[in-house]
C-alpha cells in the first residue's frame, strides 16, 4: 500500500472517531456513486452529513483542507444527490471537510461545517 494512501485511511478512521465522539452516527464510509467516492457519511442530529477528509503529514504545499476545489465539491455533491436518491433522503443536507495535519508525535484535526 502506498504511503499517501496509509495516511489518507489513518486518517479516515481518526476522523470517524472523532466525529463518534462529537455524537455523530457514521453511516457509511468511502460510498461510491459513480466517479463520485465519499469518505463519511453521518447524522448529526436531523442532517445528514457528508464529510471529506483531507489528511496530510506536511504543510509545505497548504494546509490539508485547501486541497478540496471546485471540482472535488462537484463530484462530492454528485455522490450526495446519488445517495439521497438511493435513501429516499428529504431531509436537510450538510457539507463538511475534516482536515488532519499527522505529524511525528502530533495530530492536529480541523472540522469545517458547511464547508460547501
Amino acid at each position: 500500500m502506498a504511503i499517501q494512501q496509509e495516511i489518507g485511511n489513518k486518517g479516515e478512521l481518526l476522523a470517524a472517531n472523532y466525529l463518534k465522539k462529537k455524537g455523530y452516527e457514521v453511516l457509511h464510509k468511502n460510498y461510491r456513486a459513480g466517479k463520485s467516492e465519499i469518505d463519511l457519511i453521518c447524522k448529526d442530529a436531523n442532517f445528514l452529513v457528508f464529510v471529506e477528509v483531507k489528511t496530510r503529514s506536511k504543510v509545505n504545499f497548504g494546509n490539508p483542507e485547501s486541497f478540496v476545489n471546485d471540482a472535488k465539491a462537484a463530484k462530492i455533491m454528485e455522490g450526495a444527490e446519488a445517495y439521497m436518491l438511493e435513501n429516499n433522503w428529504n431531509d436537510p443536507i450538510r457539507f463538511d471537510i475534516i482536515s488532519i495535519l499527522l505529524q511525528k508525535e502530533t495530530v492536529e484535526v480541523q472540522h469545517f461545517k458547511d464547508a460547501f
